[in-house]
């Protein structure tokens, strides 16, 4: 794995040798990756002796409730005094799968001001410089969790990382690969997944807890989504799915429940480019997938004040649901046009 800068390392090695109290976050709606990077460091860290913690912005997924740690996590938009008292009396912190302070919403607000060092590990483009003092970051990894196993193997660490937090890592790369169906042609990806298999993870447990533990709900949601809300743009090679507020509510949504929609559009022939809105209380969020050649990435920074890997970015919109809709499929044909994908 391409790490720039390994002296990188040797400092994240001397600062975790060093500081006994940890304080370990992720982004904000945490998903398997975020999750998994976060439990799979705080299960290596309690195996070294540490006092570590996980604070998360807000919930995450409950098909993720089946992590080593879990119940140890502070939620920070529900216990925000406990939250902030851990890391006024930690040592260090480790932000983990994100690259910028705006991606943790209002706990970015704690450490604008907060002096703790910071360590950054993430592979997602373009980190911000303001984010942490220490960045290790390789956006050709296929995900963090990935990543985090490779620096602690590195830092000579390995021996440490538990069953239980090997788990918890494995689980990062098969959610932010779709089991290892896109930005996985690395052959150090599997080749960690086999020092993963050699530390005793149960593969077929795990796959059962996150892509076969769906709710009914979630079920009929997906099936109204694809049956009712799925709409082809045979001209941009695109297809997409809108989900209103009300919708939502419909089918009792828990956070988490779109996870992977974005995806099924992309099995469609001819469709290179897939997106699903969902509208929340203030905005509607907007997830990006792709195959070949379209850089969902640049579609996104440059029309939904967005960004995140070649083909799977996220973006967001102030507009209501229906006029964000109606403007992506306007500039959509601009950019197609534009970039002669049509």
């Amino acid at each position: 794995m391409n790490i720039k800068d390994k002296s990188q390392i040797e400092l994240f090695k001397t600062k975790i040798i060093n500081s006994q109290k940890v304080v370990i976050v992720p982004h904000n709606n945490p998903d398997g990756d975020a999750l998994g990077s976060s439990l799979g460091l705080y299960n290596t860290l309690k195996n070294m002796g540490k006092e570590a913690s996980v604070i998360t912005p807000n919930e995450f997924p409950d098909f993720l409730n089946w992590m080593h740690g879990v119940e140890d996590v502070i939620i920070y938009d529900k216990n925000v005094k406990k939250a902030k008292a851990l890391i006024k009396e930690s040592e260090l912190v480790l932000f983990v799968d994100f690259n910028a302070l705006s991606r943790i919403k209002l706990m970015g607000e704690v450490f604008e001001k907060d002096e703790t060092p910071r360590i950054m590990i993430d592979h997602h483009p373009f980190p911000e410089a303001s984010t942490a003092e220490i960045q290790i970051s390789v956006p050709e990894a296929s995900s963090t969790c990935e990543l985090l196993f490779h620096v602690l193997n590195e830092a000579g660490f390995k021996e440490y990382i538990t069953k239980e937090a090997a788990e918890c890592i494995y689980a990062g790369i098969m959610t932010d690969t779709g089991s290892l169906n896109y930005n996985s042609s690395r052959p150090e990806t599997y080749l960690i997944v086999a020092d993963l298999l050699r530390m005793g993870i149960d593969k077929e447990h795990i796959h059962h807890m996150i892509f076969h533990n769906n709710s009914f709900d979630r079920m009929r949601l997906l099936g109204h989504a694809l049956g009712e809300k799925m709409e082809r743009i045979p001209e941009q090679k695109a297809a997409f799915i809108s989900l209103s507020q009300e919708e939502l509510k419909r089918f009792n949504f828990k956070p988490g429940d779109t996870e992977g929609f974005v995806n099924q559009a992309l099995w469609i022939e001819g469709v290179d480019l897939s997106a699903l809105f969902t509208e929340k209380k203030d905005l509607v969020k907007i997830s990006f997938r792709s195959r070949g050649g379209f850089p969902a990435n640049k579609f996104s920074e440059t029309y939904f004040n967005g960004g995140g890997h070649f083909n799977a970015a996220g973006g967001e919109s102030k507009l209501k649901l229906d006029e964000t809709v109606e403007r992506f499929k306007k500039v959509l044909k601009e950019f197609c046009e534009a970039n002669d994908f049509c």
